[in-house]
């Protein structure tokens, strides 16, 4: 595939892992078809800018990333893709400079419609989308090689099935597809083989993973068959619902050294009554039970959760309902969203909407507990030996390489380039300012 005039490209990804992921493969792609990155002091032939829309603000971000590329590039095609794309595609073709508007749908074809469809042709912007709600297969892309990474993403679900009433994503993403087991296991396989010694699975709903292939499948089966297949050295999880956090899948991490012994689960509110507003399909006392769980099981996991602050008629003893919960449980960090009304959602029409200083106090307080408990759970390893992942960027203000727990403590260490992308133990000496540990790598190593 050549590109004719296009030669240096630059891809601006905002929002979750899933889109870092796709912007990868995009890139991948484009490099395969001789194009190459631009480097940042260089002026790009083609700015491909992945949106999302998960919030106003993130909606907002796009915007501004869409108009910075044009201002940047002022003779680049530009084309927009990602959530905030198919959501709200007019918006976007109302920014003078816009080529190309694409979808969901057509997202892994990027480069080839780029190739097929000259810039010259635009006199007016082109959307290529499709109802992203009627797409029944999973786009299949291959494993990417990421330069600067060390722990790179493996998309294996797209889309969600749930509609909580509060978010977009279902709209903008689809209906739950998941990619062939088999498949999974092939990539991760390629992986390793590449060198990496950490993968983190990824999806939109990833643990509907499997529910829509024939026969139907289950994340912990497909875990199961990870552990099995012995294909790398650590699999991470991303964000995975609370009644979707298996017995099997806990058993799995707390039994073997493959999956990290880490969890990002979203509660979103602590108060049985938003809950159910909300369309979560779990309880308060579940959830504090599953926390409970996991911590009994397995000690040291580290245990992100996201919540939604300011959801309608969230009264200030809803609010405290969530922030005790959080604040008595063994909660490693927090992830804290303030609502807000994406149009299209039933929530946008629910009465009782919270004040945007209400809303901004309360994130506030949630933030700051969020940092207690963050601090709290890295002094517990003060002086203990743990093994890290050094990854590929060392720490640009300290020049110290950079390394991650399995449960997620991302530590600073002195040692030379020969540690990059392996994994050592170190000793954990000390926190500093925001939440920065310092440690030591043993001696052998260093």
């Amino acid at each position: 595939m050549n590109f004719n005039n296009i030669f240096k490209f630059r891809i601006t990804t905002l929002g979750c892992k899933v889109n870092q992921y796709e912007s990868d493969a995009i890139a991948e792609q484009l490099k395969n078809s001789g194009c190459v990155p631009a480097p940042s002091e260089d002026k790009a032939d083609l700015c491909i800018i992945n949106t999302c829309t998960v919030t106003q603000k993130a909606s907002m971000q796009s915007r501004q990333a869409v108009r910075q590329a044009i201002r940047s590039n002022p003779k680049a095609r530009i084309v927009v893709t990602g959530c905030y794309a198919q959501t709200e595609p007019d918006a976007i073709l109302k920014i003078d400079g816009v080529h190309t508007v694409i979808g969901h749908g057509d997202k892994h074809k990027i480069p080839e419609i780029v190739r097929s469809s000259p810039m010259e042709n635009h006199r007016r912007p082109i959307l290529i989308r499709r109802n992203i709600l009627l797409e029944c297969d999973f786009k299949q892309v291959p494993a990417t090689v990421f330069e600067n990474r060390t722990r790179p993403f493996l998309k294996i679900q797209d889309g969600c099935d749930t509609f909580c009433t509060y978010c977009i994503v279902p709209y903008a993403r689809g209906r739950s597809r998941s990619m062939a087991t088999g498949k999974v296991l092939e990539n991760i396989r390629h992986l390793k083989h590449a060198g990496y010694h950490e993968v983190v699975l990824t999806g939109v709903h990833l643990g509907a993973y499997g529910l829509d292939l024939s026969p139907k499948y289950h994340l912990a089966g497909l875990l199961s068959r990870i552990y099995e297949s012995n294909p790398i050295h650590r699999v991470r999880l991303s964000s995975i619902e609370p009644h979707e956090l298996t017995q099997d899948i806990l058993t799995l991490v707390a039994e073997t050294d493959v999956f990290c012994d880490h969890f990002h689960i979203p509660l979103q509110s602590g108060d049985d009554s938003v809950l159910k507003k909300m369309h979560r399909p779990y309880t308060r006392s579940f959830f504090r039970d599953l926390i409970v769980k996991i911590n009994s099981l397995i000690p040291d996991a580290a245990i992100g959760v996201d919540v939604l602050i300011g959801f309608p008629g969230e009264t200030e003893k809803a609010f405290e309902n969530t922030y005790l919960l959080i604040e008595e449980l063994p909660v490693t960090y927090l992830h804290v969203f303030p609502f807000s009304v994406r149009k299209g959602t039933p929530a946008s029409k629910y009465p009782q909407q919270v004040d945007s200083r209400t809303i901004k106090a309360r994130c506030e307080k949630m933030r700051t507990l969020g940092n207690q408990k963050k601090q709290a759970f890295y002094k517990k390893f003060i002086g203990k030996t743990v093994k890290i992942l050094i990854e590929s960027k060392r720490d640009e203000s300290t020049g110290f390489l950079k390394g991650i727990t399995s449960n997620y403590i991302p530590v600073r260490v002195n040692g030379g380039d020969n540690c990059i992308n392996t994994i050592v133990p170190a000793r954990i000496d000390r926190i500093e300012r925001n939440h920065t540990v310092f440690g030591t790598l043993s001696p052998d190593v260093a």
